[in-house]
């Protein structure tokens, strides 16, 4: 090799523009093969169209070397350029057009296309990522502890669920099993059973029904109902029950007061606990005439205040119940407390000396101050037929509240029976005898008002 610097043709001459468009069909030569190419040829891999878009000009060299594929290249490069211009076919599936990085094309020349098949891919599947401000328990930290309860009865326990939010069970219970023992006593399982029969009874229809109305299950129905009242409520003492009559007939006469007549309904039950008898009363025609209470009435064994149903009781060996005050003893305003009113003719003294039964005389202290009386509306209580309207401290301003009655103490005597077998049988009709055993009996029963006002005290102490 000669160490003589070689020429080089000057730029613009026309050997070295022979060069370039030598290169330049040089490098258009796989362009025109493109179109060409089989179906099987477009199926080839894009790793190995990639490789061809990317070789160095270099190694194309040996194209430059055949003259004939030189011309026949430069004769299909033409359509190539115009490509462009023309409308393109229609291609089925989406081509990805690929600029090659190497060896950018000169503005103008046709630009290498490369249709790329994207392959199927399955769906892969979706995954939810927890929320980044919630922690996942696991299966050891989670844990399930279920609540117990205990339910104490008799100092036993038992579990037991919870009755209401907030409100044990077993506290829910223990206070009924309380509150039964307080009012019914400590042997409140064998009464409640005993009133659970008696109402068993009374709807299968398992029930009598006497001459005057006496319904003897509906009577223990209500006597186990008053009964709380009268040892909870009225505190009542009872004195002198010895006196009550074990059998026979008898005639049992009280002072009344208070209202509303709950004085009678306590003396029924206080015969009934401590004699085991049934007192039957004697009511006025009003009592019979309201449409409730004067089915009740009769059916606790209340009958009509006259003396053939007083003598026909008293005759057949029952312990019959009167108040002769009536209305005028119950409606007597409270300034007039635990002073008598009239006795009446004496009709039950007569009663009771036909039948030859003995006079019971009963004082009751308590009862003037469950409704103190302080006023009265008689115009009102006309147009409503009623004896008389009263007016109390809570009634009617506190409306139904107003009938709760107070819980004074009671105290209830029985004293010593006057006998009438001794009178000789046409003694009922002298009206002067009949008169003085009727003041004999209202002068003990008041004597013995004031003396129980004094032993009782304060009345809700």
């Amino acid at each position: 090799m000669s160490d003589a610097p070689q020429e080089h043709p000057p730029i613009g001459s026309p050997e070295v523009t022979k060069t370039a468009a030598k290169k330049a069909s040089a490098k258009k030569a796989p362009a025109k093969k493109a179109p060409a190419k089989k179906a099987s040829a477009k199926k080839a891999s894009a790793a190995k169209k990639t490789a061809t878009a990317k070789a160095p000009a270099a190694k194309k060299a040996p194209v430059k070397k055949a003259p004939a594929a030189k011309k026949a290249s430069v004769k299909k490069a033409a359509p190539a350029a115009k490509a462009p211009s023309s409308r393109p076919a229609p291609v089925e599936k989406p081509a990805v057009q690929i600029a090659p990085k190497a060896d950018v094309p000169a503005i103008g020349s046709p630009v290498e296309v490369i249709t790329v098949t994207p392959a199927r891919v399955e769906p892969e599947p979706l995954h939810v990522a927890p929320e980044p401000d919630r922690e996942t328990p696991t299966p050891e930290a989670t844990t399930h502890e279920r609540p117990t309860f205990s339910l104490v009865v008799d100092n036993e326990q038992e579990p037991a669920a919870e009755a209401a939010p907030g409100i044990p069970l077993a506290e829910l219970v223990s206070a009924l099993v309380e509150g039964a023992r307080s009012v019914l006593g400590e042997d409140w399982e064998a009464k409640a059973a005993e009133l659970l029969a008696l109402v068993r009874r009374r709807i299968a229809g398992d029930y009598e029904v006497d001459e005057f109305g006496l319904d003897s299950q509906l009577h223990a129905i209500g006597m186990a109902a008053i009964r709380p009242l009268a040892e909870k409520w009225f505190r009542i003492e009872v004195r002198g029950a010895e006196h009550i009559p074990s059998d026979g007939g008898a005639l049992v006469v009280a002072n009344h007061s208070g209202t509303i007549p709950v004085d009678a309904a306590m003396t029924t039950l206080i015969v009934n606990d401590h004699a085991q008898r049934t007192l039957r009363l004697l009511g006025a025609d009003l009592v019979f005439e309201l449409p409730f209470a004067g089915e009740l009435a009769r059916k606790m064994g209340a009958t009509l205040a006259c003396n053939e149903d007083a003598e026909r009781l008293l005759g057949d060996g029952h312990i019959v119940g009167v108040w002769p005050e009536g209305f005028k003893g119950i409606g007597k305003p409270y300034s007039e407390r635990y002073k008598l009113q009239r006795f009446g003719r004496g009709g039950f003294v007569s009663a009771a000396m036909r039948a030859g039964v003995p006079i019971v005389p009963v004082s009751i202290v308590g009862a003037e101050e469950i409704y103190p009386m302080i006023g009265n509306v008689p115009s009102l209580a006309r147009l409503l037929g009623l004896p008389y309207l009263p007016i109390t401290p809570f009634f009617p301003w506190l409306g139904p509240l107003g009938l709760i009655p107070l819980p004074s103490k009671w105290i209830i005597e029985f004293g010593e029976p006057v006998r009438t077998d001794a009178y000789p049988p046409e003694a009922a009709d002298d009206p002067m005898l009949v008169f003085n055993v009727t003041d004999q009996v209202r002068e003990t029963i008041q004597q013995t008002l004031y003396a129980l006002l004094v032993d009782r005290g304060h009345p809700f102490v």
